[in-house]
């Protein structure tokens, strides 16, 4: 998993990057073909704003999230991240395909 992480009006510290590392976790536990994250962390008049796209196979997600805190923007984007991802997951498992070798020959 490629992180990036950017910041407009906002300095990424440390301690925000790792904070974001271990959320992200949470995410890659349960569905792990994820190949890309940008995540954006922005200030627009006191109010904190977090984004967050991931590229997985065929499809991007993207969500975001706002607060006065930008730790609490970041737990609140990972909750509905994780809301997503898993629900794309069970949108991807609920229709599998059967491959060709497995299906009865007609006479």
């Amino acid at each position: 998993m490629n992180l990036t992480v950017s910041g407009h009006h906002v300095t990424v510290t440390e301690s925000i990057r790792n904070h974001l590392e271990s959320k992200l976790s949470k995410v890659t536990r349960h569905f792990d073909h994820v190949i890309d994250v940008n995540v954006i962390l922005s200030v627009e008049k006191l109010v904190q704003k977090a984004e967050v796209t991931v590229h997985i196979r065929g499809k991007d997600i993207f969500v975001e999230s706002s607060d006065t805190d930008l730790y609490v923007a970041i737990d609140s984007l990972v909750d509905k991240l994780d809301r997503r991802v898993l629900k794309h997951k069970d949108s991807v498992s609920a229709h599998p395909h059967d491959a060709l070798k497995h299906q009865p020959i007609e006479e």
